[in-house]
């Protein structure tokens, strides 16, 4: 199986089996952002302990794109301290914009999102969920 194949059924698993998505009674953080154009409403929730992501869900509907994103998204921050976490978006961030090689090491399955890249419009989808998340944990009281 070609690695672009590889790619697109890891993202087409995430959307049709997504991980962590629910509500998140107790989690102190949220964020909810949409995207206008493709439909994409994402909401982050997430619970801090310790100065770790204990748990990272979300809610939503829209493409596949935003939806497997945020699914994997979730995976990718939980157990990681607040500031790996952070990091570890502005590395997607990073390399959904161009300006960061991927790195499957430390991103892990994301890179079968970098794909999208060549997809300006959809670019917006496959970073909403981490645009949220980055909001979320960088509200008041987060630093």
């Amino acid at each position: 199986m070609a690695l672009e194949e590889l790619y697109k059924e890891v993202i087409l698993d995430h959307y049709k089996n997504p991980r962590n998505k629910r509500d998140l009674p107790g989690g102190e953080l949220s964020c909810a952002l949409n995207n206008p154009l493709c439909g994409d409403q994402i909401t982050i929730h997430a619970h801090l302990d310790d100065g770790r992501m204990a748990e990272v869900t979300f809610e939503g509907s829209g493409c596949s794109i935003s939806q497997a994103s945020a699914s994997m998204m979730t995976e990718a921050v939980t157990g990681r301290s607040l500031e790996e976490a952070k990091r570890l978006a502005g590395e997607f961030r990073g390399m959904m914009e161009g300006a960061v090689e991927p790195d499957e090491a430390s991103l892990g399955d994301l890179v079968a999102l970098k794909g999208v890249v060549k997809y300006p419009v959809r670019i917006k989808c496959a970073v909403l969920a981490w645009d949220a998340f980055q909001e979320a944990v960088s509200g008041p009281g987060q630093t």
